[in-house]
């Protein structure tokens, strides 16, 4: 072998530099990849804007099982208590909740279904 058949070893790395560099043309991305089954919408980009709980937002607000007026507003037509992201509570509001539903509906403030309404 003579001497100019070596490969020097800067121009090796350099190789190698520019290889990774560049992309496959196949290449598409992890945000690109197909979905198999149902289809996602466009990819919003930004960050989300947080809920306020309604008991934050209102200072007279209060969840108590003695107001069955206002706790009907956290129950579907079905008398289930709604669940967190349809309601826009906090974690620890949204256990509150369905405390004071629960006592309400002991105390027959409030319906277990929609069957239990006494009407004459």
């Amino acid at each position: 072998m003579s001497r100019n058949e070596f490969i020097d070893d800067d121009d090796f790395e350099d190789d190698l530099d520019d290889d990774l560099d560049e992309e496959p043309s196949d290449f598409r991305g992890r945000d690109s990849r197909q979905s198999k089954g149902r289809q996602r919408g466009p990819r919003r980009f930004g960050r989300r804007r947080g809920k306020i709980s309604p008991a934050y937002a209102d200072k007279n607000f209060r969840l108590t099982y003695k107001d069955p007026d206002t706790l009907r507003r956290f129950l579907t037509e079905h008398g289930k208590i709604r669940p967190r992201r349809q309601t826009g509570l906090y974690a620890k509001d949204q256990r509150r909740l369905a405390r004071e539903v629960k006592r309400a509906r002991h105390l027959a403030l409030l319906p277990f279904t929609p069957g239990h309404t006494h009407t004459h």
